[in-house]
């Protein structure tokens, strides 16, 4: 395929947050396809611990102001924007006061507010999705990273499978070593009945009586992905083991950022 746009959503992005595989990864994979050429764009959560003054960040009016039902519940989309030099990668970021909020221990969200993850995945997912059909922007690929971003395939290739900003769109996901502790609201399959997906679309979710924890929603994300990359070199055998089974399109662990890699696997899709 012909690799023109392609759009990142990342669970973490450096320098907005401090220096890990994660978001060295998302920062310096969107760098380097910019660099080949291709029109980049990448979103984040705007965690509350991410100074905006510092980094510079502004809200873009003209796409807020959305509002996403989870639950019965409604919560206004904010999209703010950064660009990182010296390259002017454009940096989009999904905030909520309902989801990202300041607070004084420094902790992500994901981490001192952990009941609230699978609620704020499910808005982080939605509201990227819906900032891009705003932006009436097509990608040809969507690369997601970390397991925030794990819904992501099955939204993309399930509720805005029809749109024409997505119609074309190859999903390819990251394995990654990254995980969280304990295991997501017992509410979420129920939640995500809610927005329309049958238990055919969850099968990893609702498989077996043990509660959704990283290896589960990873499965799941296995499951609708396109295509899958091995973005570190420690992840899970069991995750490891299930994405070949899938048949899937998948570039091993390529030994860090190679640009060259990536990008010409992008192309094969």
């Amino acid at each position: 395929m012909d690799v023109k746009k392609v759009l990142y959503i990342s669970q973490e992005i450096e320098p907005y947050l401090p220096a890990t595989p994660l978001s060295t990864f998302g920062r310096q994979l969107p760098q380097a396809m910019q660099e080949k050429g291709a029109e980049v764009r990448t979103f984040m959560p705007k965690y509350g611990n991410i100074n905006e003054r510092r980094n510079q960040l502004h809200e873009v009016i003209r796409l807020s102001g959305i509002n996403i039902v989870i639950d019965d519940t409604d919560h206004p989309l904010l999209i703010k924007v950064a660009t990182l030099q010296p390259t002017r990668l454009q940096v989009y970021f999904i905030d909520s006061d309902d989801f990202f909020m300041r607070h004084a221990s420094g902790e992500l969200e994901t981490v001192h507010d952990s009941d609230a993850n699978d609620e704020r995945a499910m808005f982080f997912v939605r509201g990227t999705a819906e900032t891009v059909k705003k932006l009436r922007w097509e990608p040809s690929v969507v690369h997601c990273t970390g397991w925030i971003s794990a819904l992501a395939p099955l939204y993309l290739k399930n509720v805005f499978a029809d749109d024409p900003v997505f119609r074309n769109t190859k999903i390819v996901f990251s394995l990654f070593s990254d995980s969280f502790e304990g295991h997501l609201n017992g509410r979420l399959i129920e939640k995500l009945r809610a927005d329309g997906f049958d238990d055919s679309a969850l099968t990893s979710l609702t498989d077996g009586e043990t509660p959704i924890d990283f290896i589960k929603l990873n499965k799941m994300a296995i499951d609708h992905a396109d295509a899958l990359v091995v973005s570190s070199h420690d992840v899970p055998q069991e995750l490891l083991d299930y994405a070949i089974a899938s048949g899937k399109p998948m570039l091993e662990y390529p030994g860090g950022i190679d640009a060259d890699a990536y990008y010409n696997f992008y192309q094969s899709l």
